[in-house]
């Protein structure tokens, strides 16, 4: 596809899963020693090909371990397949897990800089940045305490508002847009929806269908780690809801 700036072409990621019961690190390593360790392969995802290009909103719907968090992993650098390839252009902001990234020993203000730094800004340019995160997050009255004692909507303002103040070519978004009060969800919507004006392409996973249909321009479905649906969103949405994606 041209434009495409992420292209995953036959895909897989396979783990090795333990069959042994292991209580604690010692038991683990004495075991690996003596070659006492069985595992199963698990295919999280196969033969997995996606083409996206800049500016689109893609929405991926599937059941629990269908490999939704795993495909987004791939595309963020977390995971390499383990056949295939995943090809990248621009830069990536994800946001896959609520904290990830942050230290919950440091104040809120100390890891907005930290998370900085990891995107590839200086302290200078975040200075020009700090306000406007901290107004989208609305947490000025916590902004020197430190993050063990943030909520999970806390975390989640948080994260949102520095991964998308910075503009990222490509953000990736798991369930984020699920924590939070409806008011929050309505902002991120509308800072998605200024991010795109601007040509920033969205990954992103939500087991909520009308936020798929609202923003995304294209849905896939995935299911035991095979894309078996992709398309325009209402009609994905409509199969998913259904269940007339399966077989």
């Amino acid at each position: 596809m041209e434009n495409a700036v992420i292209s995953i072409k036959n895909a897989s990621m396979m783990f090795n899963l333990s069959r042994d019961k292991v209580m604690g690190l010692k038991e683990y390593a004495v075991k690996a020693i003596k070659r006492q360790l069985h595992f199963d392969e698990f295919w999280a995802l196969r033969d997995v090909n996606i083409e996206i290009k800049k500016g689109e909103v893609i929405g991926v719907l599937g059941l629990n371990g269908s490999g939704k968090s795993t495909l987004l992993k791939l595309v963020a650098g977390v995971f390499k397949p383990t056949k295939g390839s995943v090809t990248v252009r621009g830069a990536v902001s994800p946001l896959l897990e609520l904290g990830a990234g942050f230290d919950p020993e440091f104040s809120a203000r100390e890891n907005v800089y930290m998370n900085g730094a990891m995107f590839g800004h200086s302290p200078a340019h975040m200075n020009t940045l700090y306000k406007d995160i901290m107004d989208f997050a609305e947490l000025w009255e916590f902004e020197n305490v430190p993050m063990k004692n943030f909520s999970s909507g806390m975390f989640a303002r948080l994260g949102f508002a520095v991964a998308t103040q910075v503009e990222p070519d490509i953000l990736i978004v798991d369930e984020i847009l699920g924590v939070g009060d409806h008011l929050f969800m309505k902002k991120c919507e509308k800072r998605m929806s200024d991010l795109l004006s601007h040509g920033t392409t969205v990954l992103m996973v939500s087991h909520t269908i009308a936020t798929i249909k609202s923003m995304c321009t294209r849905a896939i479905v995935l299911d035991k780690g095979k894309v078996i649906r992709t398309g325009r969103p209402e009609y994905v949405c409509r199969d998913y809801e259904t269940g007339a994606y399966i077989g």
